[in-house]
């Protein structure tokens, strides 16, 4: 009987004390909670406090009117509203964002969140400009995007690593898409006298509101879409810019002869859908490119700087698929090698690349040729494989996907270039007119730089 009542006792005992450590845990879990929603709230508790001090320290009712009139004083001066209401949205977002870190498994609890150190509006949404804390990482971020997306009741959430600090990155909080319903944005180089294609060129606008510009200097640039898609568009920005540029020479390659017919008077020669013609451009051009490295050699010099005096080349196929498609298949063969060839030297010696194809798979652009560009820019694609083909393999899975692109949105597309990962941009456009204002205009520079005995090599 002895035995069995210390039995029952110490059950007992060891239920008595379950049950503290189940209240001690639920009462620990309260007062974190507690702290963590007053921490959330303490800018607005700061804000309350002060108005209660200050209607303290007047008193009365007098009190409470002082405190009135400075919240009116606050909202009555634009600047000052303005910093409140950004402030206080900005406090929205944080506190949404831990949220979100807590219920997508990111962070194991409060104060246990990456911080946000700043909040920046923009047209698509919101950029965080976010750390994390020990013993997480970016890339915990970026697996769980879908889920903090979710979370935040967002569109899409981007998660871009700092390359300088591996605890710090920037989150694009996708709320809006900026390119839909938006009008035509004219090039704002368009009325341009003259430009330096030594300078980084304008090519659209991000979803960010910012400008999106390249350098193109030692770069070749591929342009992949479906027709219809805005290739010719951003075709047109790029010859632009080297025709103003009266110290470049511009080589043109036309497979449907009508597409860069406007640009004819700015060119050093012209071929349209025809293979012979093609071939005869291209041997031009690696000839330039030789005697050019023979002159760097007899100079010391490794390749073309600005200061040198000599020109740029810039070659331009619109239509490539064409080329390397023709019956012949010897023309389709030296076509493929010559291109190859000036893509893959012409770096150095000032020559650079900007091709333009609708079919870009392996079976119509060699992969041998198709990796030598460094710069791409996938507008609207029928499947996420033909993005891939253009911007890489696996970028479409990454959330670089040319195929989700609405079709109405011409001009669209992801442009990799000299970030970590391709750029969903919106690019500029030049009307028709713009297009034969700007021929012309370039035209009569050239004659006036020819006339005056500045002919470069």
């Amino acid at each position: 009987m002895w035995r069995r009542s210390s039995v029952v006792h110490v059950v007992d005992e060891l239920s008595r004390a379950q049950r503290r450590e189940r209240h001690r845990v639920e009462l620990e879990v309260l007062l974190v909670g507690l702290a963590w929603a007053a921490w959330s709230v303490r800018l607005e508790l700061a804000f309350l406090l002060a108005l209660l001090g200050l209607q303290r320290l007047v008193g009365g009712i007098a009190g409470w009117i002082v405190a009135a009139v400075a919240v009116g004083v606050v909202f009555a001066i634009p600047m000052s509203r303005r910093w409140l209401v950004a402030l206080l949205r900005a406090m929205h977002v944080r506190r949404a964002w831990a949220r979100a870190t807590i219920d997508a498994g990111v962070a194991a609890g409060p104060f246990r969140c990456p911080g946000v150190w700043s909040v920046s509006r923009v047209p698509a949404g919101d950029v965080l400009d976010v750390r994390v804390r020990r013993g997480q990482s970016v890339g915990d971020l970026d697996a769980r995007r879908e889920h903090l997306a979710a979370c935040l009741r967002a569109r899409e959430v981007r998660v871009l690593r700092d390359r300088g600090d591996a605890a710090r990155a920037s989150v694009l909080v996708i709320k809006r898409d900026p390119f839909e319903d938006a009008a035509p944005m004219s090039w704002p180089a368009a009325t341009a006298n003259a430009l330096s294609l030594w300078e980084p060129i304008p090519l659209g606008v991000d979803e960010r509101g910012e400008q999106v510009a390249v350098e193109l200097v030692e770069r070749n640039v591929l342009i992949g879409g479906e027709p219809g898609a805005g290739k010719s568009a951003a075709l047109s920005v790029v010859i632009a810019a080297a025709a103003l540029d009266p110290d470049t020479r511009v080589w043109l390659l036309d497979g449907k002869l009508v597409e860069l017919a406007a640009w004819a008077p700015v060119a050093q020669r012209v071929a349209g859908p025809n293979g012979e013609d093609a071939l005869a451009l291209l041997r031009e051009v690696r000839g330039v490119m030789d005697d050019r490295y023979r002159e760097l050699l007899a100079n010391g010099q490794r390749k073309v700087r600005r200061g040198d005096g000599l020109p740029l080349h810039l070659v331009v196929c619109d239509e490539l698929a064409f080329y390397l498609t023709v019956p012949e298949k010897a023309i389709q063969k030296e076509f493929a090698e010559l291109l190859r060839d000036v893509v893959a030297r012409g770096r150095a010696a000032g020559v650079i690349v900007c091709a333009a194809t609708q079919k870009p798979g392996a079976d119509v652009v060699p992969s041998a040729l198709r990796d030598l560009f460094g710069f791409r820019l996938a507008m609207r694609c029928t499947t996420p494989q033909a993005s891939d083909t253009i911007l890489g393999q696996g970028w479409a899975s990454a959330g670089a996907d040319a195929s989700d692109i609405p079709g109405a949105q011409r001009g669209v597309g992801y442009l990799l270039a000299e970030g970590d990962r391709p750029t969903r941009m919106r690019g500029y456009y030049l009307s028709d007119d713009d297009v034969v204002a700007i021929s012309e205009r370039a035209a009569a520079a050239r004659a006036d730089k020819w006339l005056a005995g500045g002919v470069g090599a």
